[in-house]
């Protein structure tokens, strides 16, 4: 069973993807982490906008870089959407995401392109999406806690930036697939947000059954 899960940032959606596989007991895999590394390799080696230093960041990708705290910090969640951008390095990491969705038992992945171009044969396709007001207002709280407030402003405008350059750009671009269910997180805690995943989940498994 593969579980697709995209959706722009503060969305909810790797949240509600490690839940569900915890739920299905199969592996998950958060693949704006891999976009992530990338960068954050990229900028060791210099300009992670220059398309040579990212593509050779890619093919050298260190999966160990997954667990590392710093794939938070503002320089990198910035260069992230800059080297996704690039085909090359889309291109240099999509038989790593496929191989991990196609393992024994079944995966769910959440990204932005899973449903679209990483999984289109997923069994479960889900878009997860909410305002930009709501979801600057969780990543806010996660960076600062219940001081969020202060840093507000420049997350949403981080946030929309980063939603123009992810929904227009020509490799693999933030769109809904064809046939995903759309949940909208922006008035649902996270129980509900899970539980209306976990719905729609069953509901296409069972469909698909028949």
């Amino acid at each position: 069973m593969i579980i697709a899960i995209d959706g722009p940032a503060g969305a909810g959606k790797s949240t509600i993807a490690r839940r569900i596989a915890q739920h299905f007991g199969i592996a998950h895999l958060d693949t704006g982490s891999l976009y992530r590394a990338v960068a954050l390799r990229a900028l060791a080696l210099g300009d992670a906008a220059d398309s040579t230093i990212a593509v050779r960041a890619a093919h050298e990708l260190d999966l160990s870089l997954l667990e590392d705290p710093r794939l938070r910090d503002d320089d990198v969640t910035a260069a992230s959407s800059l080297v996704a951008a690039i085909p090359a390095v889309r291109q240099a990491l999509l038989g790593f995401q496929r191989d991990f969705a196609h393992r024994p038992g079944g995966a769910v992945l959440d990204g932005r392109d899973i449903g679209t171009v990483v999984c289109p044969d997923a069994d479960a396709k889900l878009f997860l999406t909410a305002t930009p007001e709501a979801r600057a207002s969780r990543r806010s709280r996660e960076l600062q806690g219940d001081a969020g407030g202060a840093i507000y402003q420049h997350v949403l405008a981080d946030m929309k930036a980063r939603d123009a350059r992810d929904s227009v750009r020509q490799a693999a671009p933030l769109v809904a697939a064809a046939d995903a269910i759309v949940i909208d997180t922006s008035t649902l805690d996270a129980d509900a947000a899970f539980a209306a995943a976990l719905a729609a989940i069953a509901g296409r498994i069972a469909v698909t059954k028949r």
